[in-house]
């Protein structure tokens, strides 16, 4: 696969990231995983359905090395909403590795394949079916015959303090956001640099549907600042948010003194310290051509 753009790139990419994220869900913040073990997968595999090749791909995927040995590959499936169908869609990427380990005649032993599913809802706690049993209606004299497969589904909004104090990456910032908005707490940010800001703030962005914090980035100085944080971006924002409300404000008392006669556009601008012809574009009037 080839190298994305480093501003493109997931923020879960990052081997200090993912390595942070695995050894905290999987190892209670013990140090196994060290981020120069890991190496990309290409993530991509493909299936045979009505006859045509179809490609599946993982969210993220790395292979876990010890030297040249291959370990296991661990993969990430990010999840705003629960999905009944989780464990098939997890158990399709999964065989597809073993697959690909089979077909891979350079291979001198084989490895183990791991997925973690990152729930990121916050309404309400993951209820979907966590096996493959209960996806399906299964008679019970068949069920002896039916290999059941397990997925491993964190809540990262559910996560305690605790245990969002062992992540030392920018991931520890992802999971106190959802942790405060699932508590329906204030976010006032964290004072901790971030060390990918890009990354981590388009994520946000893909995870809640809001883009005001990677906006509040963008049209700011804060690019040209340096150690940045999430104090930072949310002063941003709030200071935005301000701005916008008072020329709505504007906006309001402009339109109501103008359709009650009380003031001219002049007398308007004079008051505000402003042009006429600002006064009539906020008030989204268009000047008379006489």
């Amino acid at each position: 696969m080839a190298e994305k753009d480093i501003t493109e790139k997931n923020l879960e990419e990052w081997n200090d990231v993912f390595a942070d994220i695995a050894n905290v869900l999987m190892f209670d913040g013990e140090q196994v995983i060290k981020e120069d073990e890991l190496e990309a997968d290409t993530k991509s595999s493909m299936f045979k359905a009505d006859g045509e090749l179809h490609e599946q791909e993982r969210d993220v995927s790395k292979f876990w090395k010890n030297g040249e040995i291959r370990i296991s590959i661990l993969g990430f499936e990010n999840q705003t909403r629960q999905d009944r169908d989780m464990p098939l869609r997890v158990i399709s990427y999964d065989g597809a590795s073993y697959k690909q380990e089979l077909l891979d005649k350079e291979l001198k032993q084989k490895y183990p394949v791991a997925t973690l599913v990152l729930y990121f809802g916050t309404g309400s706690r993951w209820t979907a079916p966590k096996n493959l049993y209960g996806c399906l209606n299964i008679p019970e004299k068949l069920k002896p015959f039916v290999s059941d497969y397990k997925i491993n589904v964190f809540e990262i909004a559910w996560l305690d303090d605790e245990t969002i104090e062992k992540f030392k990456s920018d991931f520890k910032i992802v999971a106190k956001y959802f942790q405060t908005k699932r508590l329906r707490k204030d976010y006032e940010g964290s004072k901790e640099e971030i060390t990918h800001v890009d990354a981590l703030l388009k994520m946000m962005s893909a995870l809640t549907g809001d883009n005001s914090f990677e906006v509040a980035y963008n049209e700011s100085n804060l690019k040209d600042k340096g150690g940045v944080t999430m104090c930072d971006v949310v002063e941003k924002i709030v200071n935005k948010g301000i701005e916008q409300g008072i020329e709505q404000g504007k906006e309001e008392i402009i339109r109501k003194m103008l359709d009650a006669n009380f003031a001219t556009e002049q007398q308007i601008a004079d008051l505000l310290k402003i042009s006429v012809s600002q006064v009539q574009k906020i008030a989204h009037r268009v000047p008379d051509m006489d």
